[in-house]
């Protein structure tokens, strides 16, 4: 899968699975694969890439051998973005510290404020190819 972009995010947040479908809502050239943290295909990912999420609590992207997380991921995932959502990698600009001090305090609360699911998202068959999963 060279040259195509994964996120990889966490398949029992709310917020996060409502992300993920936001992206598929706004995708529709299919650029975007996917696979939820819980999967051994992130975990393989991460691995390979010398990373640890065991937390769950970030959002990657890999995008031409390269990984990004948390704010600069989500930004380089809006850029991609049909409309008028690739203005918001303007915010690049905004310093890392900050940008991911905001993403930190959404991703702390995340459970607390838009629920956990006890079991990761089930795609519709029409997505389901854009998913990447196999159960650890």
């Amino acid at each position: 899968m060279p040259g195509q972009p994964i996120i990889l995010f966490d398949g029992v947040c709310n917020f996060c699975n409502n992300a993920v479908n936001f992206v598929i809502g706004r995708d529709p050239k299919s650029i975007f694969k996917f696979a939820t943290l819980q999967g051994s295909v992130a975990q393989e990912i991460l691995k390979s890439h010398n990373l640890d999420n065991t937390g769950m609590s970030s959002f990657f992207l890999i995008e031409n051998g390269r990984v990004y997380s948390k704010s600069t991921a989500a930004l380089r995932v809006c850029r991609r973005l049909k409309g008028l959502w690739s203005l918001m990698y303007g915010f690049i600009i905004v310093p890392k510290l900050f940008r991911n001090g905001i993403y930190d305090l959404i991703a702390k609360n995340r459970y607390t404020w838009f629920g956990k699911k006890e079991v990761c998202m089930i795609p519709s068959p029409d997505v389901r190819a854009r998913f990447l999963n196999k159960p650890l």
